[in-house]
């Protein structure tokens, strides 16, 4: 969800207006995204880099997670969809930590819509907190030298309840992953919008949408070779 800084800074408004600007984007791209039949949304709200941002900037994205679930939960809880929280939980303020236990344990009986929200979350950490546990479940099974397969791999990140990644949609212009997803990213299909993320929304989301399924996906295989005719 790239491009808040930008639209507020284009606008003369704070950095902050643009964070909250781009909440009410991500409530109208989750209504959409039920509506179009998609059966889960990951979205990336904070990395593991964003600490590096400025306090104030940090307690800010803060806010905008109480903010959101405060506004926001029963409504999600109603229209069936259920939240799973990617990432690290350990350096999170204490109030954000409940927060986030709490969206995932009330909503953990839907089944219409999963959305899961990258927080304090990087691809590469990912990857590593999964072979970390698989290491520890290993040692606590006596396993010497244990050959992980991927399927155990996928297993271990934190995206293992959802369904493989089929699309990523990267907003505001910029062409790159920046720390997305990188392992489940590789056969997905990768669209960039030149559109801020909060001016988001059905209309670009339809659109994506209708770009990947112009698409041709072969997973490392090959299109099939016309039929010979004979005449």
């Amino acid at each position: 969800m790239d491009g808040n800084g930008r639209w507020a800074a284009a606008r003369g408004l704070p950095r902050a207006m643009g964070h909250r600007e781009g909440v009410q984007a991500l409530k109208r791209t989750v209504r959409a995204a039920a509506d179009l039949g998609i059966q889960c949304l990951t979205v990336f709200g904070f990395s593991t880099e964003n600490w590096k941002r400025s306090a104030e900037e940090v307690s800010d994205l803060m806010g905008l997670v109480r903010a959101y679930v405060g506004s926001d939960l029963d409504r999600l809880k109603r229209e069936g969809v259920r939240i799973h929280i990617l990432g690290r939980r350990e350096g999170l303020p204490d109030d954000i930590a409940a927060i986030v236990d709490r969206a995932e344990r009330e909503t953990a009986h839907n089944d219409r819509f999963l959305l899961q929200v990258a927080f304090n979350y990087g691809g590469r950490a990912d990857i590593v907190d999964a072979m970390n546990r698989l290491a520890r479940r290993a040692a606590e099974s006596g396993e010497a030298n244990p050959a992980f397969t991927e399927a155990d791999i996928d297993g271990a990140l934190s995206t293992h309840r959802g369904p493989p990644v089929d699309l990523i949609i990267r907003t505001s212009g910029e062409q790159r992953l920046s720390n997305f997803l990188l392992w489940e990213a590789a056969y997905a299909e990768m669209v960039f919008q030149d559109i801020l993320w909060p001016d988001y929304g059905p209309e670009a989301l339809n659109a994506a949408v209708g770009e990947y399924h112009r698409r041709d996906r072969r997973f490392g295989g090959r299109a099939p070779e016309p039929s010979a005719v004979a005449s």
